[in-house]
């Protein structure tokens, strides 16, 4: 396996978690101290933290997690143009 295929791997199972998190938040039964529920909110919950730091709930939904897709979008992009540029 390349290097861009290993980031874009890595990329894309963060971008699943990141969209299993917040379709699991519309499920109030969810025990998110028990497992698999903790490690995924565990795992997600540090990258979104800044972003919900920064964008408050409008009209108590959180628009947090888009802007997180989208720098994330935006790392991966820059991220796979300088490993282009390196090679």
């Amino acid at each position: 396996m390349s290097l861009t295929a290993g980031i874009i791997n890595i990329f894309n199972l963060f971008y699943f978690l990141i969209i299993l998190r917040i379709f699991l938040s519309w499920i109030p039964s969810i025990n998110w101290s028990a497992q698999p529920w903790k490690t995924i909110s565990e795992v997600t919950d540090i990258y979104l933290d800044l972003f919900r730091k920064i964008i408050p709930p409008i009209a108590n939904i959180d628009f947090s997690p888009i802007v997180a897709l989208i720098v994330l979008q935006i790392v991966e992009n820059i991220l796979l143009y300088l490993v282009q540029q390196i090679r």
